[in-house]
């Protein structure tokens, strides 16, 4: 029950990400454009981080790295891939991009659904590995949410939904990861030992993410000023996750 509340409370904090849209409302698009691109690299670095200093130490420490385990993480890189290309889902981190083409409104927040329920599952598993794991896949999950949910805000805006009805909209679709938690949960209890498989899937995806979503995104700015401070805070997301790690 532990494991569950603590999973429960930290999906609940992470959907709040979801209402973050509107503090950005009234920000210039230049300024939004800045703001945006040093949280997706401070999201890129936190990801990496969280899959190779906290998740896969903790499969290898707990024995729990098998054979099997390499093609779970490719499984999870493939599964990515794959919600991507059926769903027509692109992780809408940079709204104001103008290469950045967006699917339509209400398929946005179909994949955005599915995304967020596999979230769920990501957080659960993670606090069934242990607590401190949980933590630090929930602020990696956390820093990845901001820019995602700004630019889904932005979608919705942009496809004629009122400011009230986009907030909705994308507060209720971040809530279906409570019940991705819930499966994952669920899943522990019939069947013991299913962080053997889902963390390795979360490896894989965090590192799918990062490495084909977040990275791309930052290449697109080329000023040296900028640059520099997308490699400091890339840095600075994968320092947090160590700190974590250190006095987790």
């Amino acid at each position: 029950m532990t494991i569950l509340f603590y999973s429960l409370l930290s999906i609940f904090i992470v959907s709040l990400a979801s209402l973050i849209g509107v503090v950005f409302i009234g920000i210039k698009i230049g300024k939004l454009k800045t703001i945006l691109i040093y949280m997706v690299s401070l999201s890129a670095g936190a990801l990496f981080g969280d899959a190779f200093i906290h998740l896969l130490p903790e499969l290898i420490k707990e024995g729990k790295f098998t054979f099997l385990s390499p093609f779970y993480i490719i499984s999870g890189i493939l599964l990515f891939f794959i919600l991507e290309k059926v769903v027509h889902w692109r992780h809408c981190h940079m709204p104001i991009t103008k290469q950045h083409v967006h699917p339509f409104a209400y398929m946005n927040l179909f994949g955005d659904a599915l995304h967020n329920f596999i979230d769920g599952m990501i957080i659960t598993a993670s606090y069934i590995v242990s607590i401190p794991v949980g933590f630090a896949t929930t602020l990696a999950v956390f820093f990845h949410e901001i820019p995602q949910e700004i630019g889904d805000f932005g979608v919705m805006l942009h496809a004629g939904f009122s400011m009230k009805r986009a907030l909705l909209m994308n507060f209720l679709v971040a809530l279906t990861a409570i019940l991705g938690g819930l499966v994952a949960f669920w899943l522990n209890g019939i069947t013991k030992g299913i962080e053997v498989f889902l963390i390795p899937l979360t490896i894989g995806g965090f590192i799918y993410v990062a490495g084909s979503d977040l990275i791309p995104e930052l290449h697109k700015e080329t000023e040296v000023r900028i640059s520099f401070w997308q490699i400091i805070t890339f840095i600075a997301g994968v320092l947090i996750m160590l700190l974590l790690k250190v006095f987790g």
